[in-house]
C-alpha cells in the first residue's frame, strides 16, 4: 500500500494543477486579461489549499476513508469545472463569484490530500524520508501537468475534455485504493458505488463533451454552425438566414451583413492613396476579408499574411460558406500565409540583412483585451514595423471604438506617434460594432485619394473625408504610451469596455 499511495501522489498533483490551469484559461477566454485572471485564480487556489491543509487537523480517524472521499469529490468538482463555467457564463450576474467558488472548492480539496497522505504513511517511513518522497512526487506531478497542459491537452482535447479526463483519473485513484486496501475502509460498498457512479458520469461527460459545449455555446450564441477549440482560441461561427458571424474567444469579429464597411475602411483609404502598390503585409486577418479588398488592386504582386492560428486560415480557405464571403481570397496564388506569432516573426525579419519591404501594412488583430495581444500595439512592435516599410508606405491598424473606449483608441495613436509615425486617425460606423476606429500612419505625408476602385458598397471620396473628422466626444486625449513592460493600453481597454458592458 505505501508504494501505491506514493504513486497516487503524482496523479493527484497532476490533476490538481490541471484544474488550476483550466480555471485560469477559461477565465482568460471568458473575461479577458489573461495576466489578471491567472494571477487571481492561482492566488485564490493556493489560499484555498492552505485552508484545506489547516482543516485536516480536525480529521482524527479513518484517514484512508477520508482520503478516498476527497479523491471522489475533487474528481467530480474538478472534472465538471470547465463545462460548468462555460454553461453559467451568460446566465449568472456575477460570474467571478462562481469562478472563485469553484476554484476555492477544488483548492480546499486538493489542500487536504497531501497532509492526509503524510499522516497515513507516517508509520511506514521515517519522517525525513516520508516528506522528501511525498514532496518529490508532488512536484514531479506538477511538472508533468505544466508541460502536458499547453503541449497536449489544450491543442488536442480542449478544456472541457481535459477536465473530465482528469476528473476520471482522480476518481480512478479512489477506486484503485478501494479495491487494493478494502479491509481498511469503512462502508466499502457505499464508497465503491459512489465512486463508480461518479466515474461513469465523468466518462459520459468526456464522450459527449462536444455536445455539452454546443449546449453551453447555444446559451451564449444563436444558431451555432461551427465551433472548434485550437491551441490559441475558441472559434465559433453562427448563421441565421441573412447573417454569418465569427466569434473568437466570445468576441464578435465580423457580421456578414455589414463587414464590408469595416474592411473597406480598413483597406481602401491607404491602398487608393498609394501609386501601384505591389507588396502588402497583413498581420492577422485570417478570415481573408481584408485580403479580398486588397486583391481588388491589379498592381498587387504579392501579399504576405502572418496569422497565428493555422486553424483560422485553413477554415476560411476550405469552408464553402466562408470562401464565398471572402471570394476565395486565401486561395490566391499571390498570397503567402505564415502561421506564426507576428510579433516574433517581425522581430526576426527586421534583424535580417535582406528583409522584405512592404508598400502597405494592415494590422487586423483582435482588440488588446490581454497582454499577449497588447504586445501587437506596443512601441516595440511599431518600432520594428518601421524597418519593413519605406517613407512612402502606409500602415493601418484597427484600434477599437473611439466612442466607447476613447483612451484605448488614442493610446494606439499616441503610441505610434511616439516611435516616429505621422498618424491619421479615422472612424467608421459599423452597425454590428458601433462606432469603430482605425489609425493610419506613415513616415511621410498622407494625401486623401480622390477616387477608389469600382464596386465598393460604402466608401467613396465624400464618405472617406467624413471618416477623418472627430466630434468632441471622440476627440483626441492624452494617454500613456503602450510599452511591453507597462501595458497601459490593456488597462484602458479593460476599464472602458468593462464599464460599458456592465452598463
Amino acid at each position: 500500500m505505501p508504494s501505491m499511495l506514493l504513486i497516487s501522489v503524482i496523479i493527484i498533483a497532476t490533476c490538481g494543477l490541471v484544474y488550476e490551469l483550466i480555471a485560469g484559461t477559461a477565465a482568460s477566454y471568458l473575461l479577458g486579461d489573461s495576466v489578471t485572471q491567472f494571477s487571481t485564480v492561482i492566488g485564490s487556489y493556493l489560499f484555498a489549499m492552505g485552508i484545506g491543509s489547516w482543516l485536516t487537523k480536525y480529521i482524527h480517524r479513518n484517514l484512508l476513508g477520508y482520503f478516498i472521499r476527497v479523491e471522489i469529490l475533487v474528481g467530480a468538482v474538478g472534472g465538471c469545472s470547465a463545462i460548468v463555467l462555460f454553461m453559467l457564463f451568460e446566465h449568472v450576474t456575477s460570474f467571478r463569484l462562481v469562478l472563485y467558488f469553484i476554484v476555492g472548492v477544488i483548492g480546499v480539496l486538493v489542500g487536504i490530500e497531501i497532509p492526509l497522505l503524510l499522516r497515513i504513511l507516517r508509520d511506514r517511513f521515517e519522517f525525513r524520508d516520508l516528506v522528501s518522497r511525498v514532496l518529490a512526487f508532488d512536484y514531479l506531478g506538477a511538472l508533468f501537468a505544466s508541460v502536458l497542459f499547453p503541449l497536449v491537452l489544450v491543442p488536442y482535447l480542449g478544456l472541457v475534455k481535459s477536465s473530465f479526463m482528469f476528473g476520471m483519473l482522480n476518481v480512478g485513484v479512489a477506486i484503485w485504493l478501494l479495491y487494493a486496501v478494502k479491509e481498511h475502509v469503512h462502508a466499502l460498498h457505499v464508497h465503491k458505488a459512489v465512486a463508480i457512479v461518479t466515474l461513469i458520469a465523468l466518462t459520459f461527460g468526456f464522450i459527449y463533451s462536444e455536445k455539452l459545449m454546443t449546449i453551453a455555446e447555444n446559451g451564449i450564441y444563436s444558431n451555432v454552425i461551427f465551433a472548434e477549440s485550437t491551441p490559441y482560441q475558441r472559434i465559433v461561427i453562427t448563421k441565421t438566414q441573412k447573417d454569418l458571424r465569427l466569434f473568437l474567444n466570445g468576441n464578435l469579429q465580423f457580421s456578414s451583413v455589414d463587414e464590408y464597411r469595416y474592411h473597406e475602411a480598413l483597406v481602401h483609404p491607404s491602398m487608393a492613396a498609394l501609386k501601384d502598390p505591389k507588396d502588402i503585409l497583413i498581420i492577422g486577418g485570417g478570415d481573408g476579408l481584408a485580403l479580398r479588398e486588397i486583391l481588388k488592386y491589379p498592381s498587387v504582386d504579392h501579399v504576405t499574411m502572418v496569422d497565428l492560428d493555422p486553424a483560422m486560415t485553413l477554415l476560411f480557405s476550405k469552408n464553402e460558406l466562408l470562401t464565398s464571403l471572402n471570394n476565395d481570397s486565401l486561395l490566391s496564388p499571390k498570397l503567402t500565409i505564415i502561421n506564426k506569432d507576428a510579433f516574433v516573426w517581425l522581430r526576426d525579419v527586421s534583424r535580417q540583412d535582406k528583409h522584405p519591404v512592404f508598400d502597405a501594412v494592415f494590422v487586423d488583430v483582435p482588440d488588446p483585451s490581454n497582454y499577449s495581444i497588447g504586445k501587437m500595439y506596443s512601441t516595440t512592435f511599431f518600432g520594428q514595423l518601421k524597418s519593413v516599410i519605406t517613407d512612402h508606405s502606409i500602415v493601418t491598424v484597427q484600434s477599437t471604438s473611439p466612442l466607447i473606449a476613447r483612451k484605448t483608441f488614442w493610446c494606439v495613436n499616441n503610441t505610434m506617434e511616439s516611435v516616429g509615425f505621422k498618424t491619421y486617425p479615422f472612424h467608421v460606423y459599423v452597425p454590428s460594432f458601433g462606432e469603430w476606429g482605425f489609425v493610419m500612419a506613415s513616415l511621410g505625408n498622407y494625401d486623401m485619394p480622390d477616387h477608389f476602385v469600382d464596386g465598393l458598397k460604402f466608401l467613396n471620396p465624400e464618405s472617406a473625408k467624413l471618416m477623418f473628422s472627430f466630434p468632441p466626444d471622440m476627440s483626441k486625449v492624452q494617454t500613456k504610451i503602450q510599452r511591453l513592460d507597462d501595458q497601459a493600453l490593456v488597462r484602458y481597454f479593460d476599464q472602458e469596455w468593462g464599464e460599458y458592458l456592465v452598463y
